[in-house]
């Protein structure tokens, strides 16, 4: 490889949209980007803007195999970028293996899996006296029985931490129950894909009731960038991943994500999503991620706020970029095809219009996979939904095909018998 002008950035996770948008970004600072997918046949390694692009498990011990058979290769220290929770575990874990290679920007391991797992944050922020909802904990049918019988409804599940065997068998992050026989119907099947479940109170609201800050905390914990974002929509419908987004002002939300990061000394990316509720005004913690970007990372990026690249420049010692203050200037974020399948959902409900459903496009946008320059991803993605909506409509007649063949055979013989 020779020798580039700035060092490498690794991302790690390019087979997501936060991967893809993290590569983006920091190619677009003439940072040069070397990437590790899980399956480098993923829509969003299409992309063009990467120098290198290297197979492994993201989410095991392989990933730190390879980024050690990386190192030696690299003529400067690199900035490693982990995508995804798993990595970051991984990473964080194993930092010494790595740190004669690559700059880690992470707070210490035990916090990393504090705030990682769910049970964990759940009983740091309860001690905190952090805002969190009502949450129980199902380690068996008997405490899902018991849970049942005791929450409010509607309630959401969702486990500990997304492990691989939960990925392979669900995309969903979390699922909805709206009575007692449905909790337990979910926690039947979810039990097999996790040892713990955890059952929480739904904060009533809308998508567009779901905040988030974005940010970046240096080696003394001071918040060098914050960037507060919140959901217009997301796919599915509310219990999914953001589809469009808008940057706004909401002091609550900052607030607490200071006091969180820095009770915990922290340093990197970090994140923090609330939600406020309808009845009460009052807001709440739904989850931190740490150590990485996240999907609305690039908002800031159009926002004119340098988030991710901050991170490249402080994990090198440089000066910092000066564009670090959010504006203020109402700049989107949006997943074109997921946010068409989400506004169409309400569409069909009558809770959009279609004038609503074009005044929440306008305005200067950051796309999720779509680029002028970086066609690749977007064109993939799209064949990719084209195929699976055929094979799903191919599907669905081959099932009522039999039928048909039936019919048609009763009928053949009597013609003949004539």
């Amino acid at each position: 490889m020779e020798n580039p002008k700035k060092p490498f950035a690794v991302v790690v996770g390019l087979d997501c949209i936060t991967g893809l948008q993290t590569a983006r970004i920091l190619a677009s600072h003439k940072v040069p980007v070397i990437a590790i997918a899980k399956d480098p046949d993923h829509y969003c390694c299409k992309t063009k803007v990467c120098e290198e692009i290297y197979a492994a498990d993201t989410a095991g011990i392989a990933l730190i195999d390879m980024l050690e058979a990386l190192g030696p290769s690299l003529d400067q220290k690199a900035v490693l970028f982990p995508c995804t929770d798993m990595s970051v575990l991984q990473i964080s874990q194993h930092r010494r293996r790595l740190d004669q290679w690559y700059h880690v920007t992470l707070p210490e391991h035990d916090t990393v899996e504090m705030l990682v797992d769910k049970i964990s944050f759940l009983t740091y922020a309860q001690n905190m006296g952090l805002p969190v909802p009502q949450t129980f904990l199902l380690k068996n049918r008997g405490e899902a029985e018991e849970a049942s019988r005791k929450l409010v409804y509607p309630c959401i599940v969702k486990p500990p931490i997304k492990t691989s065997l939960w990925q392979e068998n669900t995309k969903a992050k979390v699922f909805k129950a709206t009575n007692p026989a449905e909790l337990l119907s979910l926690y039947d099947r979810c039990s097999q894909w996790a040892e713990i479940l955890m059952v929480q109170e739904w904060i009533e609201g809308t998508d567009s009731d779901l905040y988030s800050c974005n940010c970046y905390f240096d080696g003394s914990s001071q918040p060098v960038v914050t960037f507060i974002a919140r959901k217009i929509r997301q796919w599915p419908p509310e219990t999914g991943t953001s589809c469009l987004g808008e940057e706004c002002r909401n002091d609550i939300v900052l607030q607490e994500t200071l006091r969180l990061f820095k009770s915990v000394n922290y340093r990197g990316l970090g994140y923090v999503e609330m939600k406020q509720d309808r009845r009460t005004g009052k807001h709440y913690i739904i989850e931190p991620n740490i150590g990485r970007p996240t999907g609305r990372s690039a908002i800031a990026e159009a926002g004119g706020v340098d988030l991710v690249y901050s991170n490249y420049c402080d994990a090198l010692g440089w000066p910092l970029p000066e564009n670090r203050q959010q504006k203020y200037t109402g700049v989107k974020w949006i997943y074109l095809r997921r946010d068409i399948q989400s506004a169409l959902y309400y569409w069909r409900r009558g809770e959009l219009t279609l004038r609503e459903w074009w005044r929440s496009w306008r305005g200067k946008k950051a796309y999720a996979v779509f680029s002028w320059g970086d066609l690749g991803p977007f064109k993939a993605d799209m064949l990719r939904a084209l195929k699976l909506a055929l094979a799903a409509r191919i599907s669905k007649e081959k099932a009522t095909f039999p039928e048909r063949r039936k019919q048609t055979s009763q009928v053949i013989p009597d013609a003949q018998a004539k």
